[in-house]
């Protein structure tokens, strides 16, 4: 066998090697789905989903999805409604349902959804518990919050009339931006208060267990 014979018999091996591969690199991707293909976990897909030139931190993107809610929600309601409802409760009320339902299948499913590590985003949410509970409980926080938003509004408004004798001019209109941030607002602290009260019922229970 010549040398030239030798030479090109690795090089047709290593050809046929090249294309067995390949073909069965198709004839996986052909044959994939569910059952055989291995499990992705969320921070993998995030490598190849989101890049790392602007990388915003998850309490950013909780806070952002808390407010834009509660602005769309005023924008849809508060706004939308004004026209047609004649009484400004009537309007409240509605808006304050209209919060609790986007709160409770919106917003707490959306934070939970961008969550990096289980649980992550239970911080940022008044209503942890599931099920049928959440979608009442959250419409009753939803009114607490709005009363605080629209006592805050009458506040404002209230001490500029006094401070400058304009009575009949409103300081701050009801504005979705302003609104959602407000919301934001008292959403944050309600929810901060509620883990100052778990953290101190939980040490007197500890206290009291010690004793015991």
């Amino acid at each position: 066998m010549s040398k030239k014979k030798q030479d090109k018999k690795p090089a047709i091996e290593k050809e046929a090697s090249y294309y067995r591969l390949h073909t069965e690199a198709v004839k996986s991707l052909v044959e994939a789905d569910e059952s055989n293909s291995p499990e992705v976990s969320k921070e993998e897909l995030r490598k190849y989903t989101s890049g790392n030139r602007f990388n915003i931190p998850m309490w950013g993107k909780m806070l952002f999805i808390k407010f834009w809610f509660a602005g769309a929600v005023c924008f849809f309601f508060l706004w939308g409604l004004s026209s047609y409802m004649a009484d400004l409760m009537d309007t409240l009320f509605v808006t304050g349902i209209a919060l609790g339902i986007v709160t409770d299948l919106l917003t707490n499913n959306a934070l939970r959804f961008i969550e990096k590590t289980q649980g992550e985003a239970e911080r940022w949410i008044m209503v942890t518990v599931r099920g049928y509970a959440s979608f009442f409980l959250n419409i009753l926080y939803s009114f607490v919050v709005l009363f605080l938003v629209y006592t805050l509004y009458n506040m404002i408004n209230a001490g500029y009339a006094m401070a400058t004798g304009k009575a009949d001019v409103v300081l701050l209109g009801v504005g979705p931006i302003l609104f959602g941030l407000f919301y934001l607002g008292f959403d944050l602290l309600l929810i901060q208060y509620k883990r100052w009260m778990i953290d101190i019922f939980g040490k007197r229970k500890s206290h009291v267990a010690k004793k015991a």
